[in-house]
């Protein structure tokens, strides 16, 4: 087996187990190395315990997360991964689940995951789900339509 295929099938685990009451700086260790350079659309990030603290402020107020992983590109070095995230937060989307669709490009070193990059749409995680923020992205994409 591929180092990466470990690597892979270790991080699609840690999602589908990660949640306010089980995240630990030692759960995240099992997949990230400790020198992780972990980027999104809304930070970037380098080192586990920043990555933790990251986590641990994220999903303080998620009420559940969800991973499901969809389709996945793998080598020695590398995987790009997409997946569909369902997530409640009760002030977003008055509660109610909130799906997005979203892809992560991870990078290994020892075994572990070195580099993890997120890519979604920001606006769909987060922005349409705020009241005034959802009437004006609403107003501006049907202008733009």
């Amino acid at each position: 087996m591929m180092q990466s295929n470990i690597s892979v099938e270790s991080f699609k685990e840690l999602y589908n187990t990660l949640n306010r009451d089980t995240l630990s700086l030692e759960k995240l260790a099992t997949v990230y190395h400790n020198d992780i350079m972990f980027e999104d659309c809304f930070h970037s990030i380098h080192g586990i315990a920043l990555m933790h603290d990251y986590f641990d402020n994220l999903y303080e107020n998620v009420s559940s997360i969800s991973f499901e992983f969809e389709d996945e590109w793998a080598d020695d070095h590398s995987a790009m991964l997409t997946w569909t995230m369902s997530y409640q937060h009760p002030k977003l989307n008055s509660g109610n689940t909130i799906r997005v669709k979203g892809a992560s490009r991870l990078t290994f070193k020892d075994n572990k995951v070195i580099g993890h990059r997120d890519y979604f749409d920001g606006g769909a995680l987060l922005y349409e789900h705020i009241p005034l923020l959802k009437r004006v992205i609403h107003f501006l994409k049907n202008r733009l339509a």
